[in-house]
């Protein structure tokens, strides 16, 4: 009943920029929470940073300076620009919501993950 559907990543040399994107659809009662989240090969996956329905902010160190996240509550939907890329920012990046739908309490929610790959 709720989809979150990314879109924006690609491939990019480093010091480069991307922006990735993430709507969710269905029958969406309140969004909390959203955030962005990154899984390289052979690693956890891990918070790159998160924005609250107010617009406050929390990153990684690793994201500190280079990714500003925002989101657009009337689309529901939520942004991650990245610059500065650098080869080790190469993961699936996904993106997370905690969403109360129509019929009860919040519960987390993923998309399918968009694959940010950044050259040498």
């Amino acid at each position: 009943q709720v989809q979150l559907v990314e879109s924006g990543g690609g491939l990019v040399q480093a010091g480069g920029s991307l922006r990735l994107s993430c709507a969710a659809s269905g029958r969406i009662f309140r969004i909390n929470a959203m955030g962005w989240y990154r899984q390289a090969p052979g690693k956890q996956r891990e918070l790159v940073a998160g924005i609250t329905p107010g617009g406050s902010t929390n990153y990684a160190e690793s994201a500190k300076g280079r990714f500003t996240i925002s989101r657009d509550n009337a689309k529901n939907t939520v942004y991650l620009q990245m610059n500065s890329l650098k080869p080790e920012d190469t993961a699936v990046y996904y993106c997370n919501a905690e969403i109360r739908t129509f019929l009860g309490q919040f519960s987390a929610y993923w998309g399918q993950g968009t694959q940010v790959t950044v050259s040498s």
